[in-house]
């Protein structure tokens, strides 16, 4: 079973096709996900094997990232993966100028997409990070084999074992 925090409205698929169960978590029940609700506070689920947060992480404040990271770890069974993503800020601009070998600008990667924030006001983006910041915060919920990698198109990924 996967976890998918922050789901949002038609993710899964590819974690159904690799035999995955997959639970979507996401605190917008317009996208009616299985679990309407916060990363910060799960609640009462069934112990997971993975924890899969992509493009979420970065719209809960500092203050909440050692919670939420402390979730996915409640939830994790023993031996479980965590792999998030998130917006790889590592000397991105914060101007409105598109970046190099990408449709976004670096206020975009910072703030989230404006295009959209008013009517899904959880899209905003309330922290950030570089490689040794998500890196950090994943070792300081106690995960072990943590790495991060920087990927294309501005991505960061930070991985962790519960």
């Amino acid at each position: 079973t996967v976890l998918l925090v922050g789901a949002g409205g038609d993710a899964g698929s590819d974690w159904s096709e690799r035999g995955y169960r997959v639970l979507r978590l996401d605190i917008d029940p317009r996208t009616r996900p299985d679990i309407v609700g916060n990363m910060t506070a799960i609640g009462a689920i069934e112990p997971v094997d993975a924890v899969y947060c992509s493009h979420s992480l970065e719209h809960v404040y500092p203050h909440e990232v050692p919670i939420a990271l402390a979730e996915f770890r409640r939830v994790l069974k023993p031996g479980g993966a965590l792999v998030i993503l998130v917006p790889d800020l590592e000397g991105v601009p914060a101007t409105d100028e598109v970046l190099p070998n990408s449709d976004l600008c670096g206020l975009h990667l910072y703030y989230g997409d404006a295009a959209h924030i008013e009517e899904f006001p959880y899209m905003a983006h309330h922290c950030g990070f570089v490689a040794s910041t998500l890196r950090g915060a994943i070792e300081r919920a106690g995960f072990s084999a943590v790495q991060t990698q920087r990927m294309h198109h501005y991505n960061l990924m930070g991985t962790g074992i519960a």
